[in-house]
């Protein structure tokens, strides 16, 4: 009697699970990694691809990091959780004093949360309540066009209204949003943001740090951007920076913030925290915004908080993964990643199929010449993305916008490996 085959795991994915930002009506396999070590995905029949974007911007130090991943094994034999109401643990304590060790001196404490999405919606609330623990009327947000800042309804809400907020847009709050300041039109973006400011009732400004990573890895310059946080300082509307794809060293320092002069009231961190292993987001406020909510009135408390509220395993994993941060090598070699993009820059700056390129430390862009509308919808998004998953190469293009954000481990005979697909990738898309 013939026994029936057991069922691939790609058959049980199918059959099992949704998958994010997936149209399962036209995607019919998903590819199954059994492993990953270094800048390596090792796939179920025996492939090695290279992960170009940190596995959604989240792995600095490559996958399977044996100090990472000992730093978890330890804390999981030592305490693995706790409600963090009421009650604290060095892990969290040693991580908060770190951060605030890198972060920009007026930050002073450190409000935990799960992951981006939640660190965001934890400033917003924050901000507004700020306001009205001290009965003053602001309410407004201001965020710039093209932002993104997670999934979720308060930080939908402040960012760029598109395909993926369609559904819900009538139940979003109303934002104000600012132009992009593209260089060309900054005058205009800072005028305007002086007459929505001088109203009086903005609450917030919102920002991704120089780089709005989801609209296509843009940049803009740090001294407009200084300027917009000295106009919002000058009429008492607080700044809160989104460093959750930026931070821990992306841009070549440990946050882009730190290239202005004006320092931002909040920020909120993910994505690399923990160095790519588990979830963990944090919200950093100044001293000043957390004395608003002290007071003998329980109603001024910030009522916020999540089941896994700083994690121990996920804070351990923040610690190790801060040590790798700081460390020389780790500096060395973002200045090596930086360098290596800025070479590639001048070698196909010229290429007729490029309109623009952007690179800032180890992130790099190029957005292609195309007839169709720049979107991330562009339909020479999936043809870059399979002509490099032959080569083996993980690439996950916005639209019509190749980029690489790699783990600081890469090598450059690996980063040229890249940087070879994606020359072959503009012949062949001419």
């Amino acid at each position: 009697m013939q026994m029936k085959s057991e069922k691939s795991l790609a058959e049980r994915d199918i059959e099992t699970i949704w998958h994010p930002f997936t149209q399962h009506y036209i995607v019919k396999n998903h590819i199954v990694i059994e492993k990953a070590k270094g800048v390596y995905l090792y796939t179920e029949d025996g492939r090695a691809i290279i992960d170009a974007i940190s596995s959604w911007w989240v792995n600095l130090y490559g996958h399977s990091n044996p100090i990472i991943a000992d730093a978890i094994c330890k804390q999981a034999h030592h305490l693995e959780h706790v409600i963090f109401a009421d009650f604290t643990h060095k892990p969290a304590i040693e991580l908060s004093e770190k951060l605030l060790s890198i972060l920009p001196s007026n930050q002073s404490k450190v409000f935990f949360s799960d992951n981006g999405s939640t660190a965001v919606e934890v400033g917003l609330k924050i901000m507004l309540q700020f306001w009205y623990n001290q009965n003053q009327p602001k309410t407004k947000l201001i965020a710039i066009e093209g932002s993104y800042h997670g999934d979720t309804f308060g930080a939908m809400a402040v960012g760029d209204r598109n395909a993926f907020s369609a559904p819900f847009d009538k139940l979003l709050f109303d934002v104000d949003f600012i132009p992009f300041p593209n260089g060309e039109n900054d005058a205009l973006v800072l005028e305007k943001f002086q007459e929505i400011v001088k109203k009086g009732d903005v609450a917030g400004f919102i920002f991704e740090p120089l780089l709005q990573g989801t609209a296509g890895m843009r940049t803009y310059s740090a001294s407009t951007l200084d300027n917009l946080i000295e106009i919002a300082h000058q009429n008492n509307v607080l700044c809160f920076a989104d460093e959750v794809m930026t931070g821990f060293g992306r841009t070549g320092k440990h946050f882009a913030s730190l290239y202005l002069k004006n320092k931002p009231d909040l920020f909120s961190l993910s994505k690399g925290i923990t160095g790519g292993f588990l979830p963990l987001g944090v919200t950093t406020v100044s001293e000043e915004i957390f004395n608003a909510f002290l007071a003998e009135d329980k109603m001024k408390t910030f009522f916020h908080g999540h089941s896994y509220t700083a994690n121990p395993i996920s804070c351990a994993a923040a610690i190790a993964s801060f040590s790798l941060l700081v460390s020389d090598e780790i500096q060395e070699k973002i200045k090596i990643i930086a360098e290596q993009n800025i070479q590639f820059l001048e070698e196909i700056k010229y290429d007729e199929s490029i309109h623009k390129i952007n690179q800032i430390g180890t992130i790099f862009s190029i957005e292609l010449k195309q007839t169709e509308s720049t979107s991330y919808f562009h339909s020479i998004r999936d043809q870059i993305y399979q002509l490099a998953l032959e080569k083996n190469i993980l690439l996950r293009p916005l639209g019509n916008v190749i980029y690489i954000i790699p783990p600081y481990i890469i090598t450059k005979d690996e980063l040229h490996e890249i940087y070879a697909v994606i020359k072959m990738i503009l012949k062949k898309i001419k």
